[in-house]
């Protein structure tokens, strides 16, 4: 099993989150994005939209890191991480919807900014990265885990993004509960860490 990855990548960090936490051999292989390796012929013909991650198991290609996320909890069989009842399932693709929708949005478009020198408008995606925050302070308030009693890969989404938040100039702390959230996945077993950069906040 091999995954495509970068380690400044949120996504890349998702899927190799999770990885590591069912603890399944894999081999990291990573991609010079600054060098447009993600661009390559060779790499568009596995993924023609030219992005990290990408999972190769074995010849299974799987692009996008919640995809990857879905893929490895079934082939693992982990209902734990992934639930098969129709309740469950549908709140764990709520908050990769969110994944996808306020995440990237919100605290990932921030941190591009910073890392990465993206043209957005930084006063913008920071108010929609709080807007989230909230949301996510709300649920937090009286849950441990976002979808389940459990972690679950809705967590994982979550976390990469919001963990670095501060890079893009996200203000965390006003957010005790998402705080806190974040310690408990780090606290996980087969936890590995999303690199920092000290840029924004984190400086």
């Amino acid at each position: 099993m091999k995954l495509y990855h970068h380690p400044l990548s949120g996504h890349s960090h998702r899927a190799r989150l999770f990885v590591s936490l069912l603890g399944l051999p894999h081999e990291l292989v990573e991609v010079d994005l600054m060098a447009g390796a993600h661009k390559a012929p060779e790499f568009l013909k596995l993924n023609p939209f030219g992005q990290v991650p990408l999972l190769d198991d074995d010849g299974v290609v799987v692009a996008d890191s919640n995809a990857i996320l879905v893929y490895l909890a079934k082939k693992a069989g982990r209902t734990d991480w992934l639930p098969d009842d129709p309740a469950g399932a549908a709140a764990v693709q709520r908050w990769l919807s969110v994944a996808a929708g306020d995440v990237a949005y919100g605290p990932a478009a921030a941190r591009l900014i910073t890392v990465f020198g993206a043209k957005y408008d930084a006063d913008e995606v920071i108010a929609r990265a709080h807007v989230l925050l909230k949301r996510l302070e709300a649920r937090l308030s009286v849950q441990e885990w976002l979808a389940s009693e459990h972690p679950t890969i809705a967590d994982v989404a979550i976390y990469s993004y919001v963990a670095r938040a501060p890079e893009g100039n996200v203000d965390l702390s006003d957010y005790p509960a998402v705080n806190a959230f974040l310690r408990r996945i780090e606290d996980l077993p087969g936890f590995v860490p999303f690199a920092r950069t000290p840029v924004g906040l984190a400086a």
